[in-house]
């Protein structure tokens, strides 16, 4: 696959939708967000142009990229004008059954060479390939939160991807300035099976009154290295995706560690999801999820 400008759709215009899209959008391609409900799509698109501004703002970009980017930025409720793509990625929510029933209903849409990209880290790639009547395309591309910022994306193939598809993968990913790390499909892939076990511990000892929230963000990034502590990153990802990606994993692996702490359970129940909705560990003026 060569580095030229191309034509690529995001499907979910949520937290790592729109982060995914703002990617693409940033390296020059023709970007289209897919999402099926038309409020969450501007929601979106406005994320995405709200970075773009931002990083001019913050003279991390070009105000004519930032533009160029904008203009070939568009979205759609219509799996139809996905016709031109010639990657899509999949990054709505964790359910098998809508991730295959997505891709085969592209099937009959794009073009047999497109790629198929699923940003899933829970669920099989095989498993979501498997609605499709050519898995051969279908590549696990897992980028890790927030998109724009993180340079890893893990790179997962099912049981039938082809070795070109897999390749072809490989260099788009180059093409956007992202490292690949190839894995297993397995649930939780690399990062999410080390992340979500720590996240849940850092929640637990914020429960059990071990220290604030402020001083252990503070010893993470100071004493490990990170580049910002737990639950500032849980704020950016939102407590409602920590909780599906915990309650997942923890379904297939039988293991407690991941099985979404209390505190969890209560701050989605009262809408506290992070920086998306004003309110998490944390609270906030500006809502954008990966502007500063």
């Amino acid at each position: 696959m060569s580095n030229e400008s191309k034509t690529v759709a995001v499907l979910g215009a949520g937290t790592m939708g729109s982060g995914i899209a703002t990617v693409m959008a940033r390296a020059g391609h023709r970007t289209i967000l897919f999402d099926i409900d038309e409020a969450n799509l501007q929601r979106g698109l406005g994320t995405v142009r709200g970075f773009l501004d931002k990083s001019v703002q913050l003279g991390k970009l070009d105000a004519g990229a930032a533009q160029a980017a904008k203009d070939g930025l568009s979205g759609t409720t219509e799996l139809t004008d996905l016709a031109p793509c010639d990657v899509v990625v999949e990054a709505v929510f964790e359910d098998l059954a809508l991730k295959k029933d997505t891709f085969g209903r592209l099937d009959d849409i794009v073009s047999d060479s497109t790629l198929f990209h699923t940003n899933t880290s829970t669920l099989s790639v095989t498993g979501i390939a498997s609605g499709s009547r050519r898995p051969e395309r279908v590549v696990g591309t897992h980028y890790c939160n927030p998109a724009p910022l993180m340079k890893l994306v893990e790179v997962a193939d099912g049981r039938h991807t082809a070795t070109w598809a897999h390749r072809a993968t490989v260099e788009f990913l180059a093409s956007l300035g992202k490292t690949s790390v190839v894995t297993q499909d397995r649930p939780g892939f690399i990062v999410n099976r080390f992340l979500i076990p720590w996240e849940n511990s850092c929640i637990r000892a914020l429960e059990a009154g071990w220290a604030t929230k402020e001083a252990i963000d503070a010893a993470v990034p100071g004493a490990l290295g990170h580049p910002m502590g737990p639950f500032r990153l849980l704020d950016i990802v939102g407590l409602d995706i920590h909780q599906q990606v915990s309650t997942r994993l923890y379904e297939q692996l039988r293991d407690d560690r991941f099985f979404p702490p209390p505190m969890v359970e209560r701050m989605v129940a009262a809408g506290d999801l992070g920086r998306k909705t004003g309110r998490g560990f944390y609270e906030y003026d500006d809502t954008r999820l990966f502007g500063s």
